[in-house]
């Protein structure tokens, strides 16, 4: 065989020799030519999946004529263009009726979480707001000081006009619990489960020592559940103080009346005794009528008399009579009963002044000891 050099581009040769003769290179022994290496193909994941996987349709979105078809598949026979296209549009048409139960479900879904946040929020508010009734006697000042808020935060609150007026039996919305409402406008609390002395204090803005104290209790006391306490709120309080005032002075008057030396005088007066309000009149048309000289019975009247008008109680009831004569405590001298006073006075009688309105005035009104 003959070497020719532009045969191939490379010959892969184990053993060479020279012909002399032709003075060539001539191969006796050829090795195989290596053969390709392969080749590496890149492929992508979805093309893998595509390639490998077997990927099904969701059983949620799956008709009932799927199933049925997948289990009879085989062994059954060949439908027709018809039937095909009559299964394709039942599919469809089960498609969407699927699709309308789903949409109505998230629908419904989406109405009950709104239901039950509106119920939530409604709770919480509920937590944070109660009501309070009002009674005789209250104003809204008086209810905002007694719950501690501000007069135009209440009105604020429950959106009251700028006159203000409110009326009995109406209820004011309060920015605590229903639970604290009832217990600061009755200022007593009934100790529920899980409830302690703090606890109790701490609800009320308290202290718990304050508690023990205004209910007569020991400090190591316990409190069980059901027993009723009482609270010892800012409102009470001044209610309680101004009650212990009202009853000093009324003590100190009733003592100052005991002293008074005139009554030593009238020891033995009489067989009666009542304490009346006592005040004091003029002949003065303001103070009487249009004939300020002429009392009750026709009874003619001048200055420098001692005379009284008297409550008609003290003429149907007591035995008071026209001309009686009375003594009063604190003023000396006998009085005679020339007037009787308006129906609507009890236990009352009017110190005849004559002309001196000073002295009408400086008498005011006073509780006196009236014997008869």
């Amino acid at each position: 065989m003959e070497c020719n050099p532009y045969s191939v581009r490379l010959i892969r040769a184990k053993e060479v020799v020279y012909d002399k003769n032709k003075q060539k290179l001539i191969v006796t022994k050829t090795l195989p030519l290596p053969g390709k290496k392969p080749k590496m193909k890149i492929i992508t994941v979805a093309d893998m999946i595509e390639k490998y996987v077997k990927v099904e349709d969701s059983m949620r979105y799956r008709s009932s004529y799927d199933m049925a078809f997948e289990k009879t598949i085989e062994g059954s026979p060949r439908l027709t263009k018809q039937q095909r296209e009559e299964q394709k549009r039942k599919e469809v048409v089960e498609r969407i009726e699927a699709l309308k139960q789903y949409l109505e479900y998230k629908r419904l879904e989406k109405v009950r979480l709104a239901e039950q946040k509106q119920k939530e929020a409604e709770e919480e508010r509920q937590k944070h707001q109660g009501y309070y009734t009002i009674s005789r006697g209250d104003t809204l000042s008086t209810i905002a000081a007694k719950y501690g808020i501000k007069t135009k935060d209440l009105v604020a609150l429950n959106q009251i006009e700028e006159s203000g007026n409110i009326r009995i039996g109406k209820k004011l919305l309060i920015p605590f619990s229903q639970e604290i409402v009832d217990a600061i406008s009755t200022g007593s609390y009934t100790i529920k489960n899980g409830d302690t002395l703090i606890s109790v204090a701490r609800k009320f803005n308290l202290k718990a020592k304050e508690i023990v104290k205004f209910n007569h209790l020991e400090s190591t006391a316990l409190i069980c559940t059901g027993k009723t306490i009482q609270l010892p709120l800012p409102y009470r309080l001044k209610a309680m103080e101004a009650k212990r005032k009202a009853e000093l002075a009324e003590k100190k008057l009733a003592k100052s009346f005991k002293r008074q030396k005139s009554t030593r005088l009238i020891r033995g007066f009489g067989k009666h005794k009542l304490r009346v309000t006592a005040t004091a009149y003029t002949s003065h048309g303001a103070q009487t009528d249009a004939t300020p000289f002429l009392a009750a019975w026709n009874n003619h009247i001048r200055p420098g008399m001692k005379i009284i008008a008297v409550s008609r109680d003290l003429l149907s009831k007591y035995g008071l009579r026209n001309g009686s004569r009375v003594r009063i405590g604190g003023l000396p001298g006998i009085y005679r009963v020339r007037d009787k006073m308006n129906k609507r006075y009890r236990k009352r009688i009017d110190i005849y002044m004559g002309l001196n309105r000073r002295r009408a005035l400086q008498w005011g009104r006073r509780s006196v000891i009236l014997y008869w």
